[in-house]
């Protein structure tokens, strides 16, 4: 049983701002995959169904960002899956230029609060993410502010173009596995530059 996760904030005022972008690609599978997600569980909204022709579960924490691992912890229990081969986390990434996806097998949280927390539930990092390029906070502001922010149109865009790259990432991970995905969606794109 695959659990996959989108990190966000559950407050609607944080609807389409950078941090919640988690929460835009768990709509795109959802969407892609005919699962509804508005099962309230687990400290979260979830919704079950068929991802890359695997059973899976998908996952929005409603514990605010900070405290995304307390519901992550309970859906990995409830479903009794493997964290480390079944488990993949979808978050927002300031180091990445906007648009670009970047997945990883495991690695630390690069200062991302929401992974923060979740590697302090699980007790390890070894699981499988989807970063996502919000593009790096300009000079002069708060970063609190920058990633609670809206994208430009232009760039919200290219975000949701590439919230849909993101879904067929996620499908490539769990039918074809993780090395694959990487090879196919880690190079740089057109985007802002």
């Amino acid at each position: 049983m695959y659990i996959i996760v989108g990190l966000g904030n559950p407050d609607g005022k944080y609807q389409n701002t950078r941090h919640n972008i988690g929460f835009d690609v768990i709509d795109v599978i959802a969407g892609r995959n005919h699962i509804a997600v508005n099962e309230r569980k687990h400290k979260a909204l979830i919704g079950r169904g068929i991802v890359g022709g695997q059973k899976a579960v998908l996952v929005k924490p409603q514990t605010y960002m900070n405290l995304s691992g307390e519901s992550v912890r309970e859906v990995i229990d409830f479903y009794k899956a493997d964290e480390k081969s079944e488990l993949i986390v979808i978050s927002d990434d300031i180091s990445l230029d906007v648009g670009q996806i970047r997945i990883r097998k495991k690695g630390s949280a690069g200062g991302h609060n929401g992974l923060k927390n979740i590697i302090l539930h699980l007790g390890h990092d070894e699981f499988q993410r989807v970063r996502m390029g919000v593009g790096g906070k300009p000079d002069g502001y708060d970063l609190v502010d920058y990633v609670l922010g809206h994208f430009p149109a232009e760039e919200r865009k290219i975000m949701d173009e590439s919230a849909g790259r993101a879904a067929e990432a996620v499908e490539m991970m769990i039918a074809e596995g993780a090395d694959a995905a990487m090879n196919c969606f880690n190079q740089k794109r057109g985007g802002l530059m």
